[in-house]
């Protein structure tokens, strides 16, 4: 029964929950980017992004103020501040020892050799008391605490400031923007040519066409970095534009011919009956008809030079003038790796402007990639 026309197949449950799980997979992670970015070191290190609505347990190791900032309050030499350092908290327990490092509540006194005395109040308040002055290092205090939730945009305007992101993301924007709309304008060209123009070799060139879209990018590197060295364009963004050009025209050239070929004949007929040029069917009809492949190819190209390392690193150099953020967050893993809330923030900008592209442009992708598959 399930091969009956009209009738709906059992495993269509199947593929509920497997579309579910995919949705989940991608959206999940990047719900957890989001969340990070806005994070603090010490949550981040504490707690996962889900429980960053909820307050978070933290061990403290503070070391209280040195000698230089103690001061006499009648017999005693006192120092005191702030566990917390203005962040906010709550003590729940706190020690002078690793070994028991929550062995005083909130508001009790600990003894410490030759007489000095620690207390520690609930909201982060410590108050170190000797009958002499203090020499040499502060001892450490141990905290127990619970901290309120904590968002901060200085994940943001350190590394796209400080660390050098904003720079990158405009050098990201001067490669993609130019490598997605050359290739587009030179495959829209070729692909009528190939799908509505009758000449010579046309079959031998559509046959070339689909051999390149297997012929790993890779083989062609070095050669055409040194034929860009020869032109004088190497390490320049021309250089970068022009070859992530070729290495998207063979999709692009087959994607836009496969869809040229699926319009409807009539139409180009009838515009040449009335006196048309090749130049103004293509201007007039086939482009504004085969704006969804356009839109998907647009896509995938954007994607690919946005998110490129490879071609950047070996057509660009690695100062700031043109480092990219592919290349910059490379270095950020290998200077930042245990700062994840910089790490976070940074991929997050990376694949802000790639979801709004994919999120404007999505509903054309399907169109486009489905063209000429059905008459």
């Amino acid at each position: 029964m399930d091969n009956i026309a009209g009738t709906k197949s059992s495993l269509v449950w199947a593929v509920h929950l497997a579309t579910a799980a995919l949705v989940l997979l991608w959206v999940l992670p990047t719900i957890g980017l989001l969340v990070s970015s806005f994070r603090d070191r010490d949550q981040i290190t504490t707690s996962g992004w889900w429980r960053s609505l909820f307050p978070a347990e933290q061990n403290i190791v503070y070391r209280a103020g040195d000698a230089d900032t103690q001061r006499q309050d009648g017999p005693l030499w006192v120092i005191d501040g702030n566990v917390f350092d203005g962040a906010g908290g709550e003590v729940t327990a706190f020690g002078v020892n690793s070994r028991a490092p929550a062995a005083f509540a909130p508001g009790a006194e600990a003894d410490l050799k030759d007489g000095v005395k620690l207390a520690v109040q609930a909201n982060g308040d410590y108050r170190l008391t000797a009958p002499a002055q203090f020499e040499g290092r502060s001892p450490r205090i141990f905290v127990s605490s619970v901290s309120p939730p904590r968002f901060t945009l200085d994940n943001y305007r350190r590394v796209m400031f400080a660390e050098g992101l904003g720079r990158a993301f405009l050098n990201t924007m001067t490669v993609t923007i130019p490598a997605t709309i050359i290739p587009i304008l030179i495959a829209a060209f070729a692909a009528y040519a190939l799908a509505w123009m009758e000449f010579p070799g046309r079959a031998l060139l559509i046959a070339a066409v689909v051999g390149l879209l297997v012929v790993p990018l890779q083989m062609a590197l070095i050669p055409l970095l040194k034929l860009h060295n020869q032109l004088g364009i190497g390490k320049e963004y021309i250089g970068i534009w022009l070859a992530h050009s070729g290495f998207g025209l063979p999709l692009a050239i087959y994607l836009l011919r496969n869809y040229m070929v699926g319009l409807p004949r009539e139409i180009i007929e009838s515009a040449r009956v009335d006196g048309a040029t090749d130049f103004q069917i293509f201007l007039k009809i086939i482009l504004p008809l085969s704006f969804p492949a356009l839109a998907s190819f647009a896509i995938f190209q954007f994607l690919w030079t946005w998110n490129d390392l490879l071609v950047a690193t070996v057509f660009l150099g690695n100062n700031p003038d043109q480092l990219v953020m592919t290349g910059l967050l490379r270095e950020l893993m290998g200077s930042k790796g245990g700062e994840w809330e910089i790490l976070a923030a940074s991929a997050f900008v990376s694949i802000a402007v790639p979801l709004i592209v994919f999120f404007a442009m999505q509903k054309y992708l399907v169109r486009g990639l489905l063209a000429g598959s059905v008459k």
